[in-house]
């Protein structure tokens, strides 16, 4: 059996955003989600990171633009906060390009934006 990496710290955050959508429901800016996540994870305790910032290296050299992670929780796992009617799969490479620059090895990817709440695992 495959053992799931860090286990526990998703199913808090999944948690949290779960609670999160259960209160507010689907329709809402991703800001708003990210506001009431913010205010959910401090009330927890939840470490976190909000709009981390991340550069990107190309060849040697610090490229002028930068990646901002929605959230990094427990200084290990990135969140990606979307409110979408529908996940594509430019985002999972966005999550995937998360990854690389920040050397985690977990991002979860959550849909506020659908009637039931949609997240999704991705490891790098």
């Amino acid at each position: 059996m495959e053992k799931i990496i860090f286990k526990e710290e998703s199913y808090q955050i999944i948690g949290k955003c779960m609670e999160v959508h259960n209160n507010l429901g689907p329709g809402f800016l991703e800001i708003v989600y990210k506001d009431a996540l913010e205010y959910e994870f401090s009330r927890a305790e939840i470490p976190y990171e909000r709009e981390k910032k991340y550069e990107v290296n190309y060849k040697g050299i610090i490229l002028p633009h930068h990646f901002f992670a929605d959230f990094v929780v427990f200084d290990k796992i990135i969140l990606e906060v979307k409110g979408l009617t529908a996940l594509s799969k430019e985002f999972t490479a966005l999550c995937i390009n998360y990854l690389k620059v920040s050397n985690n090895k977990l991002a979860l990817l959550v849909n506020f934006g659908e009637l039931k709440l949609n997240y999704k695992r991705i490891l790098f």
